[in-house]
């Protein structure tokens, strides 16, 4: 079908083929206007939860005592208000089931108990994080309770404190502020979301966790990317954080000049933060574009019609698979007219998705109609209706050939609560980019989640009283803190450890007992801090957990080394072997026992080896050392060869 001149697209952005991830300069970016911020969120390594005495870091992967079901419903904010992602949330009619085993779960995560008070470990490991990011730490902890209708968190609100604000952290020639860090409570684990059935496990609800939040600094995705990776291993560095799968997401927030702010949650790595946040700015810049077609066209929010005819009739027998299967178990099939919208609704978003799969995500998400596809319309090019069908269906609508209809299908309930969307959506068109917290996809793509909350979902808790933090507290946490990654490398410098080794390094979990050992080397030692940095970065030789960290017998290590008594080869055995090797007594049994076995092996008095000399000395190196290997260095073997009893060379 032909669009007439009075409905083509004449914004040249609309007509282009996005371009790809990477092929975009920093001037392109600024003529954009993107701009990112980062919520990095992190679990704090603490035995316990954050408000009660179950185990933190205990899963149960397959496992559970019992199931509770519940349904959300929103509440009025102190200024009596409703947040309007609990409204949404609670559009969707969820039942939510949590899994809970015994282990890993209480009644205070049911919110049939009262809280216990704040976990002093994360408490202090969130104080130690903040001052680490250059923040003013508050003088008291005031705890407040954030609304979740998703179901995340059973008793429908979390916990949170905000620990320190107005942080900074070098990037570059300029820095980066540091809006807020905050302690709050991790949420449960989805297992699944199908229909109007969301299935939780507990196991991690409660978990302390820290969340760090950035300006909007970031001018490139690839700065998002670094920022990122900056403020991950500052976390590390302070050894309070946990890592490994599920420790710690990220969520981005993206604008461009005249869209607004958007969240994409749950970014499970940072690497995949550039792609998501290049394809969100040019999905915003694409609904700027559809947003001044529709000004063109007159469309205004008074214009879209909130409208829903029934066509089952109008579409039974249909040889289209899904509709007809659909119709066949009694589903419903309505249509939404969306007049003035001809030939957007193919406009490209995002990569491999148009700007109809908003609507989709919507109706997905919110009226529960997850089996895909979820609609159709009349204008795309992918088969659906006959030409036939769709005229049957126009006729009952009452509208012209050319306007886009979309097909939904289910119960009549959802397909209702689905029409609604469908008209919200189109008046969001008509504004520009909608606020929403969207997730990301794997393809780098992101979807709708749901309506961007605000400040109605926050309110004091009543439960708990303001934490204090006295002068003491804080002057000891300020007097063990680490040195930040960009503190080590200037370190490392005066060291002498090279640019490459000292970047990797300065941010490797190898840094604690680098800085351990590098401070016992003796000035003239042969055995030089880069060599020690070289062998705690290679990842080829195994390393037994017990020497990831410094023991009280490190200082002999560090001597043995020094000395030449222990080769670097060594250092990764098991640590009473290490301990032994240390001793020259030890090393010397492990040579006589190998050259008594090499002479045994060569005849009585070793006649079949060669005359006494270099040769000899040579031949019994070749045969003494394979025993030896790892265990004492070679210039200790031939210093004992050569000052052997002469009955043992002869």
């Amino acid at each position: 079908m032909s669009l007439s001149s009075q409905y083509r697209l004449s914004d040249p952005w609309l007509l282009q083929p996005l371009p790809a991830y990477g092929t975009m300069s920093d001037d392109d970016y600024a003529a954009l206007g993107f701009r990112c911020g980062l919520e990095i969120h992190q679990q704090l390594l603490t035995v316990r939860k954050l408000f009660c005495r179950c185990p933190a870091g205990r899963y149960n992967r397959d496992t559970h005592d019992a199931e509770i079901l519940r349904h959300m419903r929103p509440t009025l904010s102190e200024m009596g208000e409703y947040d309007g992602t609990a409204l949404m949330e609670f559009k969707t009619h969820k039942e939510i089931v949590y899994l809970l085993n015994r282990e890993t779960v209480c009644t205070y995560e049911m919110d049939d108990a009262p809280p216990f008070e704040m976990d002093d470990v994360a408490l202090d490991g969130s104080l130690l994080m903040a001052m680490l990011l250059g923040c003013n730490v508050v003088s008291e902890v005031h705890i407040t309770r954030k609304q979740y209708l998703d179901g995340s968190i059973p008793t429908g609100f979390q916990r949170t404190a905000i620990i320190g604000t107005d942080g900074r952290v070098p990037f570059g020639a300029r820095t980066v502020r540091i809006r807020q860090i905050s302690i709050e409570e991790d949420s449960c684990r989805e297992v699944s979301d199908q229909g109007h059935r969301r299935v939780y496990r507990t196991d991690r609800l409660g978990m302390p966790l820290i969340e760090t939040v950035t300006d909007p600094d970031m001018v490139t995705p690839q700065e998002a990317v670094a920022v990122g990776q900056i403020l991950r291993f500052l976390a590390r560095s302070g050894g309070m954080v946990r890592t490994g799968a599920g420790a710690a997401r990220q969520d981005v927030n993206v604008s461009v000049n005249g869209g607004t702010r958007v969240e994409i949650k749950g970014v499970p790595s940072l690497r995949d933060v550039g792609r998501l946040t290049h394809n969100e700015a040019l999905r915003q810049r694409s609904l700027l574009g559809i947003r001044s077609e529709l000004a063109k066209r007159g469309v205004t929010a008074d214009s879209i019609p909130d409208r829903l005819v029934d066509v089952t009739t109008q579409v039974r027998g249909t040889a289209c698979s899904f509709i007809a299967q659909a119709v066949a178990q009694g589903a419903m099939v309505g249509a939404c007219p969306l007049p003035g919208f001809q030939g957007l609704l193919e406009v490209q978003t995002q990569p491999h998705t148009s700007f109809l799969q908003e609507f989709s995500d919507r109706v997905r998400v919110i009226a529960c109609l997850d089996q895909l596809p979820n609609l159709v319309v009349s204008t795309q090019t992918a088969p659906s209706l006959s030409s036939t069908e769709w005229g049957r269906v126009s006729k009952a609508c009452g509208t012209a050939a050319d306007m886009p209809l979309i097909l939904v299908w289910g119960n009549r309930p959802d397909v209702e609560t689905a029409a609604r969307e469908i008209a919200i959506r189109a008046r969001d068109a008509v504004a520009g980019v909608p606020n929403e917290t969207r997730q990301a996809l794997d393809d780098g793509t992101n979807g709708f989640e749901r309506i961007l909350p605000g400040a109605d979902r926050m309110y004091p808790d009543t439960d708990l009283p303001p934490i204090p933090l006295e002068d003491a507290r804080i002057d000891g946490i300020a007097a063990r803190l680490p040195l930040r990654p960009w503190e080590r490398l200037v370190k490392l410098q005066e060291l002498g450890v090279g640019a490459d080794l000292a970047h990797r390094l300065s941010r490797h979990r190898a840094w604690d007992l680098f800085e351990h050992l590098a401070a016992r080397l003796p000035k003239d030692a042969t055995f030089t801090p880069t060599q020690l940095a070289s062998l705690l970065l290679d990842r080829s030789t195994p390393r037994p957990a017990s020497l990831r960290a410094a023991g009280p017998w490190w200082e002999e290590v560090v001597a043995g080394l020094a000395a030449g008594r222990l080769i670097p080869e060594a250092l990764w055995a098991a640590e009473e072997e290490v301990a032994a090797r240390i001793d020259d007594k030890a090393g010397r049994r492990q040579f006589d026992e190998a050259l008594a076995v090499a002479l045994a092996a060569g005849g009585a008095g070793g006649a079949q080896w060669p005359a006494e000399g270099d040769r000899r000395t040579e031949a019994l190196m070749g045969a003494v050392m394979p025993g030896l290997r790892g265990l004492v260095p070679g210039k200790l073997v031939r210093e004992w060869l050569e000052g052997s009893p002469k009955e043992a060379r002869s």
